[in-house]
């Protein structure tokens, strides 16, 4: 089955991903700085491109990362596509493992569900939220959570 989000007041995980111009970035690189870590299931569907299009403009106070198994090709080719300059991480291979180390990863589908963590500069996870698949979530909570976690 699935396992349990990370919870409020853990260290978040560190990872080391690929964006979609194949470098790799490791969330420890960001301590001192407040991360939005965003997991979405698939590039090009539907209520991610919704979810994904909606954190164009977001704070610059706040480093915005998202991941999903999707390939580094796919996500450069949605990045192009969409305009998105924010990092897509690439979950590929090993397949999910960020996922399953956030507890977001959905084994029977092969990817992530809709889990949002908000860390803080020091590597704590203050906020989270966890959405079945088919279920947006709302930016607006994201910038609430921020500005209370400032």
């Amino acid at each position: 089955m699935n396992g349990h989000p990370v919870e409020v007041g853990a260290t978040a995980p560190d990872f080391e991903l690929q964006d979609q111009h194949g470098s790799p970035v490791r969330l420890s690189e960001f301590r001192g700085t407040r991360v939005v870590l965003v997991f979405y299931p698939l590039a090009f569907s539907g209520v991610c491109h919704g979810e994904l299009s909606a954190l164009r403009e977001f704070p610059a106070d706040a480093q915005l990362l998202t991941v999903s198994v999707d390939s580094v090709f796919a996500h450069r080719a949605w990045a192009d596509q969409e305009g998105y300059a924010f990092p897509l991480l690439s979950d590929f291979w090993p397949h999910g493992q960020v996922a399953r180390a956030y507890g977001v990863f959905d084994e029977g589908k092969g990817f992530a569900r809709r889990g949002t963590f908000i860390i803080d500069g020091e590597g704590v996870i203050r906020w989270s939220v966890v959405k079945p698949i088919g279920e947006a979530r709302d930016v607006a909570d994201y910038l609430k959570a921020l500005a209370d976690i400032a």
